[in-house]
């Protein structure tokens, strides 16, 4: 038996597709005619005249709407098949781009049906013209769009919910983080205070904290730090981290104390699965009498303090050997004493500034740069110094991915004395 005896007595094989034998067995799924395939097209078809009259229209069309034919051909015009708002935006603008151009093309509409419901259509107009170049008639295909709208429906729904959604979370996370800083600085005599926080993402809750306080005997505790990652894991932490270090220091307020105890703490709740850490620089100000502050500063891993003077000059201070807050049983913390007087203004600030991408020096700004920066503000205040960082890191725009957070105390100058920045 040949290939073709096989193909030609297959029962199994279906009709022959390609031109083969099998054609007498596919010309029953032919369509009869092509006036066929117009009326009862899978679209709607229906040709106007240049006034917009209909001469022709397929029987889809009449089902989708509920009209009879002869309701329509000669009677109606296409705008009269379109709802107001339809109306007015087709002879307003359709009809002339039509005219201009000789096509529209996918062009959202509405059309009214019989009983007075809305179909959704797709409508796509071409302009019929003889073999001189005039005009004849419009032919318009329409496509039902009504799963099309359902699903757009839909999508502007979950779409708005999600933007619901964030703004909520957004408020709770702006709320949140008002909660982990200080509501207002504290008033310490003889000394000038600011502090500001900068919120790289409105979605996430930063893990920056500073706090001022009052101690016993007249001295004061400060603190800045960083806690490692976002969200609400690292809202906890922060929290954490504040209170204890507020309770810590009224218990015994040495600086390396004060740290060590955090240490102790974070190590002991966070040393398991998911370990947490954070960088922390602790101060403690005892008044001098003589119109200034004596500072003795522990250092958990944190970037250096930046001290500048009266004298206009700026350095870091450094607190060389403090580790991480949190990673090991017992920490090395390392400390330094300072003394801040009239003139001198002491900054704290969190690696979300130092961290910054830039499109300079190695990509990111850097503790040099900062370094750099300060020089050029001694001497200033405590306020002037936030003021002018705070302008810095809005400079930096998508480049700033951290929080940051930056906190300054400033001895003012004797007889109340306002300095000239440099530069």
């Amino acid at each position: 038996m040949t290939s073709g005896d096989a193909t030609d007595h297959d029962p199994g094989r279906g009709p022959d597709l390609d031109g083969g034998a099998g054609d007498s067995r596919l010309s029953p799924l032919l369509e009869d005619s092509a006036e066929d395939l117009y009326e009862n097209a899978p679209c709607g078809y229906l040709s106007t005249l240049l006034n917009g009259r209909i001469a022709k229209i397929n029987r889809t069309l009449l089902d989708w709407l509920g009209h009879r034919r002869e309701d329509v051909v000669g009677r109606m015009r296409f705008a009269d098949l379109l709802t107001v708002g339809g109306k007015l935006y087709y002879e307003t603008h359709l009809a002339p781009l039509l005219s201009l151009q000789g096509e529209v093309s996918g062009i959202a509409l509405e059309l009214k049906a019989a009983d007075g419901s809305r179909l959704p259509v797709m409508a796509t107009s071409t302009l019929k013209k003889d073999s001189a170049g005039r005009p004849l008639l419009i032919r318009t295909t329409v496509f039902d769009a009504r799963d099309r709208r359902a699903y757009e429906t839909e999508l502007l729904h979950a779409r708005r919910e999600a933007d619901r959604e964030r703004e909520r979370l957004q408020r709770l996370a702006t709320t949140l983080q008002q909660t982990l800083l200080p509501p207002a600085l504290e008033n310490v005599p003889g000394l000038n205070v600011a502090a500001h926080y900068h919120v790289a993402s409105v979605d996430k809750v930063g893990g920056d904290f500073y706090d001022l306080f009052p101690l016993a005997g007249g001295m004061w505790g400060l603190f800045l730090g960083d806690v490692c990652g976002k969200g609400a894991a690292a809202a906890a932490i922060t929290s954490l981290a504040r209170y204890t270090l507020r309770a810590a220091a009224v218990y015994h307020p040495d600086p390396a104390a004060v740290l060590g105890n955090l240490n102790t703490v974070l190590n002991h709740e966070y040393n398991a699965e998911d370990p947490r850490f954070c960088t922390v620089i602790f101060g403690l100000l005892a008044p001098t009498g003589r119109g200034g502050f004596d500072i003795t500063l522990a250092s958990g891993g944190h970037p250096p303090a930046v001290l500048m003077r009266a004298d206009g000059s700026a350095d870091h201070v450094p607190t060389p050997g403090g580790q991480l807050i949190g990673v090991l049983p017992d920490a090395d913390i390392a400390t330094t004493a300072v003394h801040l007087g009239p003139g001198d203004t002491l900054l704290l600030y969190t690696d979300g500034l130092t961290e910054a991408r830039t499109t300079w020096a190695d990509g990111r700004y850097g503790d040099e740069a900062l370094l750099d920066f300060t020089r050029s503000l001694a001497p200033t205040t405590a306020s002037a110094a936030v003021a002018a960082l705070s302008d810095l890191l809005e400079t930096f725009g998508a480049g700033l991915d951290d929080d940051t957070a930056l906190l300054a105390v400033n001895v003012p100058p004797r007889g109340g004395e306002e300095h000239r920045r440099h530069g």
